[in-house]
């Protein structure tokens, strides 16, 4: 049984580039555009694992993080973020975030992150 994966990023390109990726490694993407389409897809939903985007117009990142941890607390919440400088990594998982991506994504390092967060049984790599 491959994860479900939620995918909150309201730049295209970094959203078709993620639902790629994530179908490459056998993956199940649900999409959201938004901080408050993620939280209700969250709900309706219950992903296995979501990746968020940090920065967002309306709801960003660390509301939608906060509102989704407040109802699914067990479920990991990745920051996606083009944050990358020094510090950068530790302001953002003391904001209530479970992992770290910075952009650009590659490959390898999208899908370790990812693994780390996910139970043997929900990996499914048979499609890379």
């Amino acid at each position: 049984m491959a994860a479900s994966i939620l995918v909150v990023e309201d730049n295209a390109d970094n959203m078709e580039l993620m639902q790629y990726l994530l179908k490459a490694f056998g993956y199940q993407p649900l999409l959201a555009t938004s901080g408050a389409e993620g939280v209700r897809l969250a709900r309706e939903r219950r992903p296995d694992l979501v990746l968020m985007d940090v920065q967002m117009p309306e709801m960003d990142g660390y509301q939608a993080t906060k509102a989704i941890k407040s109802e699914l607390d067990a479920c990991p919440v990745i920051a996606v973020t083009a944050f990358a400088m020094v510090g950068d990594r530790r302001r953002i998982m003391e904001r209530g975030f479970d992992g770290y991506i910075s952009k650009p994504i590659t490959p390898d390092t999208f899908v370790t992150e990812i693994e780390a967060f996910l139970p043997e049984e929900l990996r499914d790599r048979s499609s890379a």
